[in-house]
């Protein structure tokens, strides 16, 4: 049977005058009006339909667009509200039921809110502005030993659906909570907006997700670099911002952080597709270009390049002879060394002096005296 509020794949089977029948593969089918029948259908073509309920709760298909599916969250504009509840508007025939008991507070026609569509006990298909029934606060796996949702990096769609003190509470892929703080944000964004963005943080303590709306590391520089050539080709080709530009204005401009900037414009200028100056950015000319590709390259004959002579460690056998020395010859040398050689010999010592001694004939008990010579 065709799944109400997607789009299902159906074939014509039948062609009568209020329109043509598809198959809904259980035996029965589903009318497509005929001022909504594509020109040259015939019996047997496959056509992909979006599936609802007509005025008469009956299935119908059609292949007109609408704003939200089953199981998807979405902005939309109330176009009437009665004593059952409001009507949204969604893009279909049929507008969008509302009851009261799914609002969080009485909506007013000519608004926008933010709501989720599902089957209710009927099988009807209805929408709800109560979000925290569907859209869960953990990023985390549902069973043991399997992969979580998201990694750091990973790039979703988002809803913004709330404003809060941190910054902006954001639907995550129709399922998941995640939240934009303020300080992530470099560009004007409002509630019901629908945009990318990238998964900066799961939280370990809560699995939540930190959200960012600029891609992560260098990933990021394409877009941003991207960017800033549209700008230059749009204009005269040059741009009065450069890596000394205050941080505001970059932000007013692009909606980046200066990092960022500062990433893609080297980026840009190693590619030579840009000049930067005092006063900012150009485009580089055709002549710049062709100049950088005829730069020499360093040879590789064996000699060494003129520029990195000082950086190169000599060894001893590069070493010149001093000019003091050249001209010597190697007896000299030897001599001179023979001559050191002697000079650092240590001196004899000097021999000690023998005593005399001389004897006192006349001193009694043969006393002698001792001299120095």
């Amino acid at each position: 049977m065709a799944e109400l509020g997607r789009y299902n794949t159906l074939t014509v089977i039948d062609e009568l005058p209020q329109g043509i029948y598809l198959d809904d593969n259980e035996e029965g089918r589903l009318l497509l009006p005929r001022r909504q029948i594509p020109e040259g259908t015939k019996k047997g073509d496959s056509l992909n339909v979006f599936v609802y309920l007509d005025s008469d709760d009956r299935p119908i298909a059609t292949l007109q667009r609408p704003r939200v599916q089953l199981h998807q969250a979405a902005a939309l504009d109330v176009k009437e509200v009665n004593r059952t509840g409001a009507f949204l508007d969604w893009g279909l025939a049929k507008d969008l039921f509302v009851p009261f008991g799914e609002m969080n507070q009485r909506m007013e026609e000519g608004k926008t809110y933010v709501v989720y569509v599902y089957l209710d006990n009927t099988n009807r298909l209805i929408a709800t502005a109560k979000l925290n029934r569907f859209i869960k606060d953990e990023a985390k796996a549902t069973w043991p030993g399997a992969a979580d949702p998201f990694e750091q990096g990973d790039k979703v769609n988002l809803l913004i659906a709330q404003r809060t003190d941190l910054g902006y509470k954001a639907v995550v892929n129709n399922e998941y909570w995640g939240l934009i703080h303020e300080s992530q944000i470099r560009t004007a964004i409002r509630v019901g907006q629908r945009m990318d963005g990238y998964v900066r943080r799961v939280r370990e303590e809560d699995h939540r997700l930190d959200l960012s709306l600029e891609p992560l590391g260098h990933v990021r520089i394409d877009p941003v670099a991207d960017k800033i050539m549209k700008k230059l080709k749009d204009g005269n080709g040059s741009l009065g911002l450069n890596d000394k530009s205050p941080a505001d204005l970059i932000e007013l401009h692009f909606g980046v952080s200066k990092r960022a900037f500062k990433m893609a414009i080297g980026k840009l200028y190693k590619e030579r597709q840009i000049v930067i100056e005092d006063n900012g950015i150009r485009l580089a000319t055709a002549e710049e270009k062709v100049r950088s590709d005829l730069k020499p390259t360093p040879k590789t004959d064996g000699k060494k390049p003129a520029g990195n002579e000082r950086n190169e460690k000599k060894t001893f056998s590069d070493k010149k002879p001093h000019p003091a020395r050249s001209d010597r010859t190697t007896s000299e040398l030897k001599a001179k060394d023979t001559k050191k050689s002697e000079v650092e010999k240590p001196k004899p010592e000097k021999p000690k002096t023998k005593k005399t001694v001389y004897k006192n004939p006349k001193a009694p008990g043969g006393k002698t005296l001792s001299l120095k010579k």
